[in-house]
């Protein structure tokens, strides 16, 4: 999607990119079918809100942190009125044990067909 890193770290903090739910491996997004034109036939949302938290785990530890070090989070929907109450409770299954601080935005689009992206901040030893 662009010249960046997934993950930075400055001192004891790590800064992550927008991570949205794109399967790694084979760049699809997840919930989401398209037609040979580009159009919507199908869409899931929960599957792409548990592939982002997926993909911000994998960065976290990858980069030497964890899901337990997040201390921010920012994210960003592409429409708030229909998913903010899906992403809401799927976020309390993820964060019941550790609650960063949390923004939640909504975006015209983001850069793909996707849903939703996560910014986020952990610690890092």
């Amino acid at each position: 999607m662009g010249l960046y890193p997934h993950a930075r770290r400055v001192g004891n903090l790590l800064f992550l990119s927008g991570i949205g739910p794109r399967n790694a491996e084979t760049d699809e997004i997840p919930g989401l079918k398209l037609d040979k034109h580009g159009q919507f036939q199908s869409f899931d949302f929960e599957a792409q809100c548990h592939s982002v938290f997926k993909n911000v785990r994998t960065v976290l530890e990858e980069s030497g942190s964890s899901w337990d070090k997040l201390v921010d989070v920012t994210v960003f929907l592409v429409d708030m009125k229909r998913d903010f109450h899906i992403y809401n409770r799927i976020y309390a299954e993820y964060f019941k044990d550790n609650q960063p601080c949390r923004t939640t935005v909504s975006v015209n689009s983001l850069p793909s067909a996707i849903a939703i992206e996560l910014k986020c901040i952990a610690t890092i030893e």
